[in-house]
């Protein structure tokens, strides 16, 4: 079964925090200069640079999948992952009509570039996309699975925007399978304080705003092929 170096939490120039030169296209290059095998877009509240990233993932031989950091109404970050880009697209337009609305200041916040398959910047979206929404943590699970896609709470151990920073435990009706860290050396103690975690699979990602964080091939998801559907799958399965 193969073993694909993975980095599943990525922003490009869309999320107002992320540099100008976080394109599609040069998210992808340097993930194949690092040696990275697989790759997920995941902009605030938004999976609009999707169809451009996997179009140019697809050109370079680089297995993507299209995805979102989700903004709760309680400020707690959620990757969401999916197989289809139809699906996704269908989650960023349920999400975007419960954005809490908020112009963004370019000046203030930074640009939220939209960019089409040749890298080119075509547009860029009017309200500050990292801004909470009126959905609930508690209701993302189920939310996603009606659009088939995957809920992995983001950055579990940060400081904030987190579910433990905000929330301060996970839930006791939570479901989720698969959660994130910033540091797998944390994982252990984590375990100790939420035992929740010990039925999860644990990956650890970048949350990259800049080319030069994104993850060097460090660490490896072991998958039945490199299709869509048999990656979410893998994430999905409890260790």
């Amino acid at each position: 079964m193969p073993e694909l170096y993975y980095d599943l939490h990525l922003h490009s120039c869309l999320s107002p925090c992320g540099d100008d030169d976080m394109t599609p296209g040069n998210i992808v290059g340097m993930a194949v200069v690092k040696g990275l095998d697989l790759i997920a877009l995941t902009d605030h509240n938004s999976c609009k640079n999707c169809p451009s990233f996997l179009k140019i993932a697809r050109d370079y031989g680089v297995t993507a999948l299209p995805g979102m950091e989700l903004t709760t109404s309680e400020e707690v970050h959620v990757v969401c992952l999916f197989a289809d880009l139809q699906d996704a697209m269908a989650w960023d337009a349920f999400v975007y009509d419960h954005l809490v609305r908020f112009p963004n200041d370019e000046v203030v916040f930074g640009k939220q570039q939209l960019c089409n398959e040749e890298d080119e910047v075509v547009g860029t979206l009017p309200y500050f996309m990292p801004n909470a929404t009126t959905i609930s943590f508690d209701d993302v699970y189920d939310l996603l699975e009606e659009y088939h896609g995957l809920m992995i709470p983001a950055h579990v151990e940060k400081s904030s925007t987190s579910v433990l920073s905000n929330l301060g435990f996970f839930p006791p009706d939570s479901r989720f399978t698969c959660a994130e860290v910033q540091k797998m050396e944390h994982v252990h103690e984590l375990k100790k304080q939420h035992p929740y975690l010990e039925n999860c699979r644990i990956i650890c990602d970048s949350d990259a705003h800049y080319l030069e964080h994104i993850h060097e091939p460090v660490y490896t998801l072991t998958v039945k092929s490199r299709d869509p559907h048999d990656i979410i799958e893998a994430l999905r399965t409890k260790p």
